[in-house]
């Protein structure tokens, strides 16, 4: 069966060992160190993988004696020195002898490998006191045909301190960034590296592969179809024969399992090695297994391939392909077929070196649904100047794992002209990003990242073609600033232009803030919903007609401009119910909507109320909350806004509202500044929220301006006067409002009247049927005089005609 290949691709993502990285940066730095100084280059850390931590608990023991077990021909019974004395330890390991240092795992350890916690236990009717462990238990590689053996070790010595000093490459840290889109060299490791140098972190190590002399001609030649050159301009290969396909060196496969791929053979693991470390995706055919010559061509549509990942696609016309006399081979820069595929029984290999269009390559990717390492970094773009280096670099590594004798190089196409400069003005680092870098220094930071700079004082720049995201001088400007670090950047304010007035919060955003502040202050718990809801809603607040009716919805429940938003607060609400919270207080600030048409909004400030007012205690102090707990909010929030002290409170808001239980509050009829009350019961059961629930709505466009526009307050005037009190009880029909009580009594002098309360309420008894009584308490507070009883009276009297005729209502006897 032919070699498979680890498919490793999550978007955005890229993995590396420290000591990986080290193979490209000469650098002391700690992980800490350049973990930082990625995430301040744009290469984000994801996550840090410390895989020593798993290995913490391990020590190393040594093994003083091993007995075969009475019970078991296979079993040892092993005595084992370790820091804590002699232990038993019984072990199967065909390699448990006397004399031999093993990693030991004491009862309480957990085994990664085997995702168990071991114990004292009783095998064979012997007891046995931990472990000697192999790798694979310790999740180190697959061996398992024994315990592992040391040398050079000491009884008590933790064994990942052993392994950073024999074997580091173990419990090497593995670093996790994110990749953006635009920054496709950062897929390779090498790419990572050439960032941290020009940063300072350390020293990048020369990178340049010999070019490798063939000694005969590839029996295998490769073409490239005239309608396929523009998606495929360069391609580069060559035959190695006498190859030996075996696993690959150790420390190779460690630095594959380490970034989550699974080794395989020598010649694949060649090729993910060069697909991480340089982005350089390659390919191997088995050569014995292609027939005659290979060709880069456009399939027709149709054509059938089994791919490496044993899966059959069949290729829709126009897509790349290199095929042989027989048929297609390979998914052009995507997947290899599985005809052609390594076995371990591969002599003769062709190694392939290409360049794909990224544009091709994802287009080909999407419509057969592949996702690969290759396809991920192709469709990205890799380096175009790397194809023929890269083929001599790997050619190279294949030489030196799985031996063999290379042909002459196999070409087709060209290497693409990437070639491209561009001028960078040193002071457009200060314009554009305002951080003040030298000219020199611009030029180093460019050259460490292998650009090409010339001139003084203005620069020349040539763009390294790795980078294909560089297309001007912004692009320029930015990569100083990211090297520099943007963390450096201090916040500077624009130069205010001669004729510019200085910034001022109009009216109207000085209330807003007031009553946002004022809310939360109060207790609230601030919401941002959709200025969108549902049309069920919206008709329960008023709206929901076709005129607030959006043309392309987000979805069914955003159909509609909310014309209030107090829906969106109790859906808000509804939510937290369903997850057990049961008390809440929410607002929010923002615009509702009457109409669809510019300027058919206004601004409101909504206050919602639901279930008690606080948790329960010994003392009895929790209630149910109430209306007059979301008047007081409302009253505070008008007074933050500047709005009239004497207000009236009147009825009739709305059917959203409780028709016995909410106010307006208002200036006149026709001037109302909020509104207060309990929701009404209907409203509460459509949109899912258990009651009770009380808010308030305040209007801050509504409340007038003040005639002055000092910052200044005017001075508070207080009457010296005895303010004077009379107490008047009015029978009146059961279907009378005290509310309207109150407003016509304060109706009678508004000179004089400062105040009106009800005190007392009575139904039935002597009063008859249909009736009741209502007490008031009226406050006189004189100005310029003391009242006599003549003014008393003539006040009272006042009262007395303005509650008749506005209620019905006598006077009682």
């Amino acid at each position: 069966m032919a070699e498979r290949f680890s498919l490793n691709v999550k978007d955005n993502d890229m993995k590396f060992t420290l000591s990986w990285l080290k193979d490209h940066l000469d650098t002391e730095a700690t992980v800490t160190e350049i973990t930082d100084a990625l995430t301040d280059l744009g290469l984000e850390v994801e996550g840090v993988e410390d895989r020593a931590a798993a290995l913490a608990n391990f020590t190393i023991a040594h093994v003083k004696s091993a007995e075969k077990h009475p019970e078991a021909d296979r079993l040892r019974v092993c005595q084992v020195e370790t820091e804590d004395g002699v232990q038993q330890i019984i072990c199967g390991a065909p390699n448990a002898r006397e004399g031999i240092h093993v990693v030991l795992a004491k009862p309480g350890d957990y085994i990664p490998g085997l995702d168990i916690t071991i114990g004292v236990g009783k095998i064979r009717g012997i007891e046995s006191f931990g472990m000697m462990a192999s790798e694979r238990e310790l999740m180190l590689s697959d061996e398992h045909d024994g315990i592992i053996e040391l040398e050079d070790a000491t009884v008590g010595q933790k064994f990942v301190d052993w392994l950073a000093k024999h074997d580091p490459a173990k419990v090497d840290p593995v670093i996790e960034i994110a990749i953006t889109p635009n920054r496709q060299d950062a897929l390779g490791i090498r790419g990572i590296a050439r960032d941290l140098a020009a940063r300072g972190v350390g020293v990048l190590k020369p990178h340049e592969p010999s070019e490798i002399k063939g000694s005969f001609k590839s029996p295998i030649n490769v073409t490239i179809d005239a309608d396929t050159l523009a998606s495929a301009p360069h391609f580069t290969g060559r035959l190695i024969r006498g190859v030996k396909n075996g696993p690959s060196p150790a420390w190779l496969q460690d630095r594959l399992r380490a970034i989550g791929l699974r080794p395989i053979s020598a010649l694949v693991d060649i090729t993910n090695y060069f697909t991480f470390d340089q982005n350089r995706p390659l390919h191997v055919f088995d050569a014995d297994k292609v027939s005659g010559n290979l060709r880069v061509h456009k399939a027709a549509g149709g054509e059938e391939i089994e791919a490496l990942d044993e899966k059959t696609y069949k290729l829709p016309e126009g897509h790349m392909v290199i095929s042989d006399d027989k048929g297609p081979e390979s998914i052009a820069g995507i997947m290899g077929g599985a005809e052609t595929g390594c076995t371990e029984e591969t002599v003769n290999v062709f190694l392939e070196s290409a360049w794909w269009d990224p544009v091709a390559i994802a287009y080909a990717g999407r419509a057969l649904k592949i996702n690969s390492d290759a396809r991920y970094r192709f469709e990205r773009g890799v380096d175009p100047d790397y194809t023929l280096p890269g083929l001599h670099a790997a050619t190279q590594m294949v030489l030196e794992l799985c031996g063999g004798e290379a042909s002459e190089v196999v070409e087709a196409g060209a290497a693409l002209d990437t070639a491209r400069s561009y001028t960078l003005r040193p002071d457009r680092v200060k314009s554009l990003v305002g951080m003040d870098v030298a000219a020199d220094e611009q030029a180093r930071i460019l050259t460490a990242l292998g650009f090409e700079v010339s001139g003084e004082d203005v620069l020349e720049v040539a763009v390294p073609s790795w980078r294909r995201d560089v297309h001007g001088e912004a692009d320029l400007v930015e990569e100083v600033a990211r090297v520099t670090s943007l963390s450096q950047l201090e916040p500077q304010p624009l130069p205010r232009e001669p004729g510019v007035p200085a910034p001022v919060l109009t009216p109207m955003q000085k209330r807003e803030r007031a009553a946002r502040r004022t809310i939360a202050a109060l207790g609230y718990n601030e919401c941002v919903t959709y200025s969108f809801i549902d049309k069920a809603s919206a008709e329960l607040f008023g709206g929901g007609s076709d005129d607030v009716m959006l043309e392309n919805p987000i979805s069914s429940e955003m159909s509609h401009m909310r014309p209030a938003v107090l829906p969106g607060l109790l859906q808000a609400a509804a939510r937290n119910q369903a997850r057990g919270r049961m008390d809440l207080a929410l607002f929010e600030v923002g615009a509702a909507f009457e109409g669809g048409e510019p300027g058919e909004q206004h601004l409101v400030a909504t206050g919602l109320l639901v279930g008690h007012t606080g948790p329960r205690d010994p003392h009895g102090a929790r209630r149910a909350v109430d209306v007059f707990d979301v008047k007081a909010d409302a009253e505070a929030v008008l007074s933050a806004i500047g709005a009239p002290a004497k207000a009236q409170i009147l009825r009739g808001a709305g059917d959203q509202w409780h028709p016995g239980r909410h106010g307006m509050i208002c200036l006149g009829p026709k001037k109302v500044l909020g509104v207060f009350g309990e929701i009404h019961p209907k409203v509460l059961a459509a949109m899912d929220v258990k009651g009770p629930a009380m808010a308030f709505t305040i209007f801050p466009e509504a409340v007038p301006l003040p005639r002055s526009t000092s910052a200044t307050r005017g001075a508070v005037t207080m009457s010296d006067l005895q303010a004077v009190e009379r107490d008047f009880a009015f029978v009146v029909p059961a279907d009378v409002a005290a509310l309207d009580v109150v407003n016509a009594a304060a109706g009678a002098d508004k000179a004089l009247i400062s105040d009106v309360a009800v005190f007392d309420e009575f139904i039935g008894g002597s009063l008859g049927e249909g009736n009741k009584s209502i007490a008031i308490a009226v406050r006189m507070q004189p100005k310029d005089k003391t009242l006599t009883e003549e003014d008393i009276e003539l006040v009272a009297g006042k009262v007395v005609a303005k509650v008749s005729k506005a209620t019905g209502g006598v006077l009682r006897g």
